[in-house]
């Protein structure tokens, strides 16, 4: 049995997805299992950390994503190994080792996580991947009402990775011998600006798409929803250092699952209807 954490996220429904078409028990780990429409075939279980053994009981191998057990990680992951899980995949990010500044929040967030995992005494397999694709979905709903989309670094440069190509090296990872106390970096396979991720999503759309530069000062809350207010800063100067410096690309996708990363193209055809009105 693999238990998997965020099962309702972009990478954790396409990991179930993955691991419930190839006959694998997987438990899902949801804060509320009757909203979280999940494959039939997966076994929906209310995440709660009052009584984090009976999580686990059954289970072997555990897909972690790194905010699922917040200050309570260590709990968790003492709770897993005792009810006989083996090996923890946890969902990290590429922050690490890339040379960024180590007090940045996403960095500590995620550093903090991994040693977490190490200190758990099981095996571990971390993923590192950089700038996820399903990052545009923070422009849906300017794209689903208009045609200009406002915002910050129209020329920042990204490789992007498809949720779904994440979710293949973690179905292998867990699945396959070889992986433990190894830390994959992920990517898409090649570089896109801010601006071009757009104007493909207008393609895959059929439709013309602008990108509209705004000063980062103008950022606030309405371009990015869901980042804290304390992370928003460094965020936009993570963003603002990505102007006229080529990403990292790695091979890494194709490497363990035996099939070429997806381009960001490829991406916004797979999520048209995301960004429909």
């Amino acid at each position: 049995m693999i238990a998997v954490t965020g099962p309702t996220g972009n990478v954790g429904r396409a990991l179930v997805e993955r691991l419930v078409a190839t006959g694998r028990p997987v438990r899902a780990l949801t804060r509320d299992p009757r909203r979280a429409r999940l494959p039939t075939g997966a076994e929906a279980v209310r995440f709660s950390l009052d009584e984090p053994a009976a999580l686990f009981d059954g289970t072997t191998e555990l897909f972690l994503y790194v905010q699922a057990g917040g200050d309570h990680t260590p709990r968790l992951l003492a709770a897993a190994r005792a009810a006989g899980v083996r090996h923890v995949v946890l969902l990290s990010s590429g922050i690490i080792d890339s040379g960024a500044d180590e007090t940045h929040p996403i960095h500590v967030m995620h550093a903090t996580a991994e040693q977490q995992v190490r200190d758990s005494g099981l095996a571990w397999t971390f993923l590192r991947p950089n700038a996820f694709a399903a990052n545009a979905f923070q422009w849906a709903p300017q794209i689903r009402t208009g045609d200009t989309v406002r915002g910050v670094f129209a020329d920042g440069q990204s490789a992007p990775v498809h949720e779904d190509d994440i979710a293949a090296v973690a179905e292998r990872a867990l699945l396959d011998d070889g992986h433990e106390n190894t830390a994959h970096r992920l990517t898409g396979p090649e570089a896109i600006s801010n601006a071009g991720q757009v104007e493909a999503i207008g393609r895959a759309l059929g439709r013309d798409l602008r990108f509209a530069e705004l000063s980062p000062d103008a950022a606030g809350p309405e371009l990015f929803p869901h980042v804290p207010p304390d992370m928003l800063q460094a965020l936009l100067r993570s963003f603002a250092e990505s102007v006229g410096t080529p990403p990292e690309i790695t091979d890494t996708v194709g490497e363990i699952t035996g099939r070429p990363a997806r381009p960001f193209t490829l991406w916004a055809e797979d999520h048209v209807d995301d960004f429909k009105g």
